[in-house]
């Protein structure tokens, strides 16, 4: 099927340092634009990411993780500043598609061009992002889902009684469904995870591995605490609060989930106690 043109088109998409919209940076972009005639043309760009005194910005090894982009990849690429005429002039006055791009895409690249000293104005362009067709289309509801895997409308839906029961169906249907299918991980190894055993299908169901419940606080490679927020994202806690500990009476003071402040006092205390352990072997072999 072709698309019923008026003017161009841009299906584009960032991968970036991370995903704060305010203080995250672009690093690389893909542009692939489709004419009304149906030509299309495509440019990808890396982007060395730079803050306002154009200073390179590193990019966190949690993010490299996912994306594969490392410090030293765009350490001789130009920075958005540098590229901005350009991208500006291949976008022109196209109409703008992407994937989840009218929450995240879209508001980092205007971001972008304005730390630029540039508008890039979105009024008189209509922004298609395919990620909500999908979820209006194919929703994610335990409504939608007891109709696709059971066949069966869900009477009483939102009453605790009906959801529980029909929550359980669904399982026992998927278990049916995927029995052998196979799935292919972002690390590229495919296995057949959705099987009959619960420690199985509990570690395939976790999307993220988040210390807290909440998600403000993940894991790293090393599998230490970080941060997942704000002007700390990406950096360990042991390493921020050794810095910085009025921030932990901050955080404990401020209005987060209970569970996210377990989680900073037991590495508040792990570090407590580890320092109090130091002391206790150094001034026993001073002895």
């Amino acid at each position: 099927m072709q698309l019923r043109l008026e003017k161009p088109i841009v299906f584009f998409d960032l991968e970036t340092t991370g995903v704060a919209v305010g203080s995250d940076h672009i690093v690389e972009i893909c542009l692939h634009k489709v004419n009304p005639d149906q030509t299309t043309e495509t440019q990808t760009r890396r982007v060395r990411p730079c803050d306002a005194k154009g200073r390179t910005v590193h990019i966190p090894e949690v993010t490299t993780a996912i994306h594969g982009i490392a410090d030293a990849d765009v350490a001789g690429e130009r920075s958005f500043a540098e590229q901005a005429d350009e991208i500006a002039a291949f976008i022109g006055d196209a109409d703008l598609a992407g994937y989840n791009s009218n929450r995240f895409d879209v508001p980092m690249l205007v971001e972008e061009f304005l730390r630029a000293g540039r508008t890039f104005d979105v009024a008189g362009r209509r922004l298609v992002d395919v990620q909500n067709i999908f979820h209006k289309m194919e929703q994610r509801t335990l409504k939608a889902a007891y109709r696709f895997y059971c066949g069966k409308s869900l009477e009483n839906a939102h009453s605790a009684d009906a959801d529980t029961l029909a929550t359980c169906e669904v399982l026992m249907a998927q278990l049916d469904r995927y029995a052998d299918a196979e799935y292919a991980a972002p690390d590229g190894t495919v296995s057949k995870p959705v099987v009959n055993d619960i420690e199985a299908l509990s570690r395939f169901s976790v999307l993220n591995p988040w210390a807290d419940l909440c998600g403000h606080i993940a894991f790293d490679k090393n599998h230490c605490e970080v941060f997942n927020f704000g002007k700390y994202k990406g950096m360990t806690l042991e390493s921020v609060f050794a810095k910085e500990p009025a921030y932990y009476d901050w955080m404990m003071k401020a209005d987060f989930p209970l569970s996210t402040k377990q989680v900073l006092t037991s590495v508040w205390n792990r570090m407590r106690d580890h320092k109090l352990e130091q002391l206790r072997m150094h001034f026993g072999s001073s002895r």
